[in-house]
């Protein structure tokens, strides 16, 4: 499903990230809840009254005359965060009044072309809301008094977010086709990739505009099969820009595998597994879509017969997340295994879609307990009476349990672990809900 992007921008020490993290309720920058996944994310999927967006931090862009590559990065991802975004919330400071970076900042913002919500922060008390109204000059249209550290406002801000978010135009996916999303850094020939799976005899091309942002989704079928590869190109590398600006590739990347069915991740050969790979891997994960991972540039590596085998350690080493993803070794350049990629989509995709009946996993879990008792807490032992599954896609099974706090992390990993042995379920993430006895009670 595709969500709304909100993008927060304004210069340093306004409180932007404190209004980031206030709104998606979770300090982000430093709190990570999956296991096996360290990544200082910019990024987070927030919702209000019922509605999911998704909202991305910056950092604080400077007008300096400087050749200091990270003030240049800064700014350069900002307003790539600018150019990707539905909804703009431009942050200020109200205890220091308007400031003449503000002013640039906001010139750039009138023509952007975006709905852009003028956001006065700090303002912590009654008395302080009068400094708002200077704020007027910035011709940005009524602003907006909160104090992110209090959370004051807040509900009246995401109201307005609300208004911008319901206009933003649905795209319409055939449901059909499975949606293949090509991701991962710039550069690691996501495009060689995408042409030389076009370029073969038994293939069907049609280009059709499919997002919001103007990029060409291409319409692919394949054996009898139809496909819609997601265009995620775009961004390279500009010169005196550092490389921490690749990690706005998410951005991008967000679109893409919010709309797809599987996320294609591309990995260098020559780089190996890098910062920003397992950042998308992750958002991939997290979204529960299905994966593959395809290593590119094969071709430019010195193998022996050990080869691929340490690299497929590396790989699952580093992105321990996705021990389920299948990996592909490839060349884009060459077309070397290209033509394994559909299949494997189509596998992944009826893997994504598999049902099993409730007195089959019911077994499954009377032998799971057998072989690993479930785990004891004060005293009190967790007891399974049974699971069924709720949904596919990615496939969601519903545990239904005495106790849900008696459950600890590990034995779900050593059920989803079964489920897998057993099933399959390769390329898809499985999601395991706990329900009690009390209706609604769950973990």
């Amino acid at each position: 499903m595709y969500k709304p992007l909100v993008a927060v921008v304004g210069r340093p020490n306004v409180g932007k990230s404190t209004l980031f993290n206030a709104i998606v309720k979770k300090r982000i920058s430093i709190v990570e809840d999956i296991p096996g996944v360290t990544r200082d994310r910019i990024y987070f999927d927030a919702e209000w009254l019922g509605q999911e967006f998704t909202m991305i931090d910056t950092g604080g862009i400077e007008f300096v005359d400087s050749d200091n590559h990270i003030f240049t990065s800064m700014r350069y991802q900002a307003e790539l965060a600018i150019r990707e975004a539905d909804v703009i919330l431009y942050v200020v400071d109200g205890k220091v009044g308007v400031q003449p970076q503000d002013e640039e900042i906001a010139h750039i913002l009138r023509s952007c072309g975006k709905p852009v919500i003028l956001v006065v922060n700090k303002i912590d008390s009654v008395e302080q809301e009068m400094n708002i109204y200077e704020f007027y000059s910035l011709g940005l249209g009524d602003p907006i008094g909160v104090s992110a550290v209090n959370l004051m406002n807040l509900g009246d801000l995401l109201d307005e977010v609300l208004k911008y978010i319901k206009k933003v135009p649905v795209i319409d996916d055939d449901d059909e086709a499975i949606h293949i999303a090509l991701v991962g850094r710039p550069n690691v020939g996501k495009s060689s990739l995408t042409n030389a799976l076009l370029g073969q005899d038994r293939v069907i091309v049609s280009n059709v505009p499919g997002t919001t942002r103007d990029s060409i989704d291409t319409h692919w079928s394949y054996e009898g099969t139809d496909f819609v590869l997601i265009d995620t190109a775009g961004m390279r590398r500009k010169a005196k820009i550092d490389l921490p600006v690749e990690r706005y590739s998410v951005v991008r990347a967000l679109r893409a595998v919010d709309r797809s069915d599987i996320a294609v991740l591309v990995i260098d050969a020559t780089e190996g597994v890098t910062e920003q790979d397992t950042k998308i891997a992750g958002y991939v994960h997290e979204a529960g879509k299905g994966c593959i991972i395809v290593v590119n540039k094969w071709d430019l590596i010195e193998k022996d017969s050990k080869t691929s085998h340490k690299f497929e350690e590396d790989i699952r080493r580093e992105l321990a997340f996705l021990q389920y993803a299948p990996i592909l070794f490839a060349s884009a350049l060459t077309k070397q295994r290209i033509n394994r990629l559909a299949d494997m989509v189509k596998f992944v995709s009826e893997q994504q879609h598999m049902r099993v009946s409730t007195s089959v996993l019911n077994e499954l879990i009377e032998d799971a307990q057998l072989t690993n008792p479930p785990p004891a807490k004060g005293g009190k032992l967790l007891k399974i009476y049974y699971m069924t599954q709720a949904s596919v896609q990615p496939p969601t099974f519903i545990l239904f349990v005495n106790e849900p706090q008696l459950m600890h992390f590990s034995y779900l990993r050593f059920l989803e672990n079964r489920l897998r042995e057993t099933f399959g379920f390769e390329g898809t993430p499985i999601r395991l809900i706990l329900r009690g006895k009390k209706d609604g009670e769950s973990l």
